[in-house]
């Protein structure tokens, strides 16, 4: 009982709009000194402190700054360039394009917003100027941004990672198959729905420009190669790897005279205000996670499902249908911050590989960031198309289910995201 009342005062302080990080360190406080406890109160700067000083957390800043460097250095436009030649033709067209793009860019970014605001304004504008509809032009980009952080390199992974000493590089490795199953599925429906939606689709590419598109998406398409390339042959760390991403990304936009000297000012502070924003959540959640722990709360759950004979499967879906409701109301590293301390021991009892819970938590909180009222995707697209959260998630159910499915599907067959981890690195222990 203790329980629902606790997350029902964090659900009621985030629904009048309180920041996150507030909304957990409050509900903290408030129930260790209404409970007589106030003593615990002495740890809160420790425990803040210590949820934000890990190694592996030190990736998150420098990931946000590639991202925005990306964005701002013309990539984006080299490697949307290089998929319109190579799958522009196919049933689709630039729908099928916008998916293949961002593939590319996830080997990059790390993240779903990034993708949906910087490589996401080039692939609207494209197909709006080859005359999609605009609802459902913005639906596609917002569906394909959400395999940024699928396919490694990862925020959420790196927090995942940070959250519960599970390898990141592991993480990395699992996201490949995942994030290109989740890629061919959303292009099966493109094309599937193209003739009904009346997609157009763009004349063949000529080998010439194929080549050409290819010349010139070359460096930006050797990033994710040096990135997970390094890693797995253990000349860096995943966070050494995200300070490298970002000195390639600064080479780059200097290389293509893209990046300006002048726009490093601005490019750098709205990296620092992202990432003392996710940082300062995160040392709030881990105050908040400690008190779960302090409560016993994640015990007293597992009594729960013990009692009632619940099975490792059984579990696993109470957990995906407990994350795509949280989905709904809340930011996808809040959703990570909240339920991990939770759900972590109660996957160690009933024997889930939480390399693969790591892939399925972050697919589920892709398919938040698709569903209103707080889907930071669409955000995202409806800033720059000017189309309504809800239009967008109304044309987006088609790719929703989809991702759904393939969420579900991994969920309950493992090898597809351990397969490939296992064979590089060893089983996990």
């Amino acid at each position: 009982m203790l329980t629902l009342f606790i997350f029902a005062v964090l659900l009621l302080l985030i629904i009048i709009d309180l920041p996150i990080a507030i909304a957990m360190g409050l509900t903290a406080i408030a129930f260790f000194t209404g409970l007589g406890q106030g003593s615990s109160l002495a740890m809160l700067a420790q425990r803040m402190f210590y949820g934000t000083t890990g190694f592996t957390l030190l990736a998150v800043p420098f990931f946000i700054l590639a991202g925005n460097l990306m964005n701002t250095g013309g990539i984006t436009n080299r490697i949307f360039r290089f998929a319109k030649a190579l799958v522009g033709h196919v049933p689709g067209g630039l729908g099928q394009v916008s998916v293949i793009s961002s593939m590319i860019f996830s080997g990059m970014s790390g993240s779903a917003v990034a993708d949906a605001a910087g490589l996401g304004q080039i692939q609207h504008k494209a197909m709006i100027d080859n005359g999609y509809p605009p609802e459902k032009s913005a639906s596609i980009v917002a569906a394909a941004s959400t395999i940024g952080p699928i396919i490694p390199p990862s925020i959420p992974f790196v927090l995942y990672g940070a959250l519960t000493s599970v390898s990141v590089s592991k993480l990395f490795l699992a996201g490949f198959l995942p994030g290109i199953s989740m890629g061919i599925a959303l292009m099966i429906v493109i094309g599937l729905v193209a003739k009904p939606y009346g997609f157009p689709r763009s004349p063949r590419a000529h080998l010439i420009e194929v080549f050409s598109s290819f010349s010139h998406a070359f460096l930006p398409l050797m990033a994710p190669v040096i990135i997970i390339g390094g890693i797995i042959s253990g000349v860096f760390t995943p966070t050494e790897a995200s300070v490298i991403v970002c000195l390639y990304a600064l080479f780059l936009g200097f290389l293509y005279r893209d990046l300006k000297m002048k726009d490093l000012p601005e490019i750098f502070w709205k990296s620092i205000k992202q990432s003392v924003t996710l940082l300062f959540i995160m040392a709030a959640a881990n105050f908040f996670g400690w008190f779960t722990i302090y409560q016993s709360i994640p015990d007293n759950i597992i009594a729960t499902l013990t009692n009632i004979s619940a099975s490792g499967p059984a579990v696993l879906a109470i957990i995906i249908f407990i994350i795509l409701i949280l989905g709904m109301f809340l930011e996808g590293n809040a959703i990570f911050f909240i339920t991990i301390p939770i759900f972590l021991p109660i996957a160690n009892l009933f024997g889930i590989d939480l390399i693969n819970f790591g892939v399925v938590m972050t697919l589920l909180i892709m398919i938040g960031n698709l569903t209103p009222p707080v889907g930071m995707c669409l955000f995202a697209v409806s800033c720059f198309s000017k189309i309504n959260i809800w239009s967008i998630a109304k044309e987006s159910w088609i790719y929703i289910i989809v991702i759904l499915i393939v969420t579900i599907t991994i969920a309950y067959v493992p090898q597809i995201a351990t397969w490939l981890p296992n064979l590089l690195s060893g089983p996990a222990m």
